[in-house]
């Protein structure tokens, strides 16, 4: 028999809520999380605006000891240990109490640039020849592993602790990863997701590629326009998702609240070929990807409710669009419904896969399809695909039972995991 894997706990850090249900009301809303930020104009940046999590209100001390918070200088830190031990708590598990680890729960908590404002710090106090004044949590706040090293501290985890990058794929692979362990009975439950940090020094290389909007300072809100043909280029954005994944067997003996189940997905690269590159995906293997998991998963494409998409609003959003098609091999009214989360809180990076699964999955608690704003233009080559009704721009009432979610990232990668709403029969 197949182990079987659900979603029983979510946590969320993101630009437009930090709590699971103000990221649910802010998605269901259309609320967006985009604001603009005096530093990136004072650095003289030609994009001025971003997402990042309102974390100001937000008491540390529920999350951290006094001893950790000492010198904490790590952005991404701060918002994975939110959405991660928010999401351990919402599946109704506590830190183990004794001397012994929790042999069963693990953790692969993914990031792509973590610490940077502490790695910068560290950097003119060697300069200026005080290497003492470092502190002696620099190495740990800014190692890639640093995330997953904390949650698993805090946590008592005793099963894999790991984190995985794979530049915006990260969130999405991670979750992948959680599951393929689960399933293969290495573990009872994992903690997945994906952080990234804010700020200038993550932001800056991509206002240096002009790929950012530059057009949008005094309207942030209508700046980031998945699959509209005005789409101006992607606004950058932070924070953190987190799911708590478990087996079946494991989330029913403990009464967990289940959010949905992991069917089958895949990750696979392009290899920088067939038109894939450093930084654009090939096309064919966008398609192998997303047919693999649909076989992964043992469903027709034609069960597919609904996709979210990575869809950064650049002008590969068209591309993205064809690739679905084909591989679902549906077109026009045929075609399921499909959203973007990033018009509401931009592009996350490394955070993004996780932050925008977690928003997947409250669709299906929610009974809804999410809107998609910013996008009463629809570019005309995604309406020569798909009938313009496939992009709800506000909040629908809808019973999905499958979506799809993908992530595409920098290096060709990609990754696609499908989620089915709980039921107790086999999927």
């Amino acid at each position: 028999m197949k182990t079987r894997v659900v979603v029983t706990g979510m946590g969320v850090c993101a630009p437009n809520g930090i709590s699971l249900s103000e990221f649910a009301a802010s998605l269901k809303n259309g609320v967006s999380g985009i604001r603009f930020h005096p530093e990136l104009e004072k650095l003289k940046f030609g994009c001025q605006i971003a997402g990042k999590p309102q974390i100001d209100d937000v008491d540390l001390n529920e999350y951290f000891s006094k001893i950790q918070l000492k010198g904490l200088n790590a952005s991404g830190v701060f918002y994975g240990v939110i959405a991660g031990k928010d999401a351990w708590k919402d599946a109704g598990l506590a830190s183990t109490s004794n001397e012994t680890p929790d042999w069963d729960s693990g953790i692969i908590f993914g990031t792509g640039i973590l610490g940077v404002d502490k790695f910068r710090e560290a950097i003119y106090q060697v300069d200026a020849g005080n290497v003492r004044r470092l502190g002696s949590t620099s190495v740990i706040q800014t190692m890639a592993s640093g995330i997953s090293a904390y949650l698993g501290g805090m946590l008592g985890c005793g099963n894999q602790v790991t984190t995985n990058s794979s530049a915006c794929t990260t969130g999405t692979e991670a979750i992948l990863m959680g599951y393929d362990r689960i399933k293969n009975k290495k573990a009872k439950r994992m903690l997945v997701g994906s952080c990234s940090d804010s700020g200038p020094y993550v932001w800056g290389g991509f206002d240096a590629m002009r790929i950012l909007p530059r057009n949008y300072n005094n309207k942030p809100g209508a700046a980031s326009r998945p699959m509209s043909a005005s789409a101006a280029g992607f606004v950058p954005g932070s924070g953190a998702g987190a799911m708590v994944l478990e087996s079946l067997e494991s989330a029913l003996e403990r009464g967990a609240t289940i959010y949905g189940e992991i069917i089958g997905g895949d990750v696979n690269s392009g290899g920088q070929m067939g038109g894939g590159s450093m930084t654009a995906p090939n096309g064919e293997a966008v398609q192998r990807c997303i047919t693999n998991a649909i076989q992964d998963s043992g469903i027709d494409p034609k069960d597919i409710d609904a996709v979210n998409g990575h869809l950064t609003a650049t002008a590969k959003d068209p591309n993205e669009i064809s690739n679905w098609s084909q591989a679902l091999g549906r077109f026009g009214i045929d075609f399921p419904f499909v959203n973007s989360f990033k018009a509401l809180f931009g592009h996350c990076l490394a955070a993004a896969g996780s932050i925008e699964c977690v928003g997947t999955l409250l669709q299906f608690r929610e009974n809804q399809i999410f809107g998609s704003i910013n996008c009463e233009d629809i570019h005309p080559e995604i309406i020569s695909m798909i009938d313009a009704s496939k992009i709800p721009q506000a909040t629908i009432e809808f019973e999905p039972k499958i979506i799809a979610k993908a992530s595409f990232g920098f290096g060709d990668v990609n990754a696609c995991i499908i989620f089915k709403a709980y039921s107790q029969k086999q999927p």
